[in-house]
């Protein structure tokens, strides 16, 4: 199992080739567990600020949706922030 460093770097590094678990894993770590159950294909997660913001994360042949990537990485940052 990666590390969360680890998948956070690589995410960084290349959001289009990221597993849709290790992104569910990174998600978690900094969220807490999906606002729906965790399926094998989708995950909402619910953002710790005002205004009821999520990420939504797909699966898409095992590899997490690039464009969803991104949007938690900038949740991530945003949260590191506070």
């Amino acid at each position: 199992m990666a590390g969360i460093d680890k998948i956070e770097k690589q995410a960084r590094n290349s959001p289009e080739n990221v597993s849709y678990t290790d992104m569910i894993k990174l998600c978690t770590h900094y969220f807490g567990e999906p606002r729906s159950g965790s399926g094998s294909h989708n995950a909402i997660f619910r953002m710790p600020w005002a205004g009821d913001p999520r990420i939504n994360l797909q699966n898409k042949n095992g590899k997490a949706k690039p464009y969803q990537v991104k949007q938690a990485l900038a949740a991530i940052d945003r949260s590191k922030e506070k």
